[in-house]
């Protein structure tokens, strides 16, 4: 009963898609990252280094051999807890065609893999 007190109702289902990543900072700078999560809004990414709540940055998303860069911002941060890696709540900001045609392909191959395993 807890856990329904605690449940997030979410508008858009995540699945759990692991690929490597790049967070492009406004400066320039590059933070390497991995996405662990994906929704059709935004994603859950882990790096080493930390990017503040609020920033924008540019996120490359590489899945094999297919790469998707998009307009991103933090939206909320989970410090490591001592591991040295800090857990990122993205969401995507105005994406074009080309983006939104490369992420609806993955979350469509995500939700297929999903049905496959639970096929109630």
């Amino acid at each position: 009963m807890a856990e329904e007190v605690h449940a997030v109702k979410r508008t858009n289902p995540r699945f759990t898609f692991l690929a490597e990543a790049e967070a492009i900072l406004r400066d320039g700078t590059l933070v390497p990252a991995q996405v662990l999560e994906l929704s059709a809004r935004g994603c859950y990414i882990d790096a080493l280094q930390p990017v503040s709540v609020g920033s924008e940055l540019r996120l490359r998303i590489c899945n094999g051999p297919n790469v998707c860069e998009l307009p991103a911002k933090v939206i909320y941060l989970h410090l490591g807890y001592g591991f040295g890696i800090c857990g990122m709540g993205v969401v995507f900001g105005e994406i074009g065609t080309q983006q939104r045609s490369e992420i609806d392909a993955w979350l469509h191959e995500l939700a297929t893999l999903q049905a496959s395993k639970n096929p109630n």
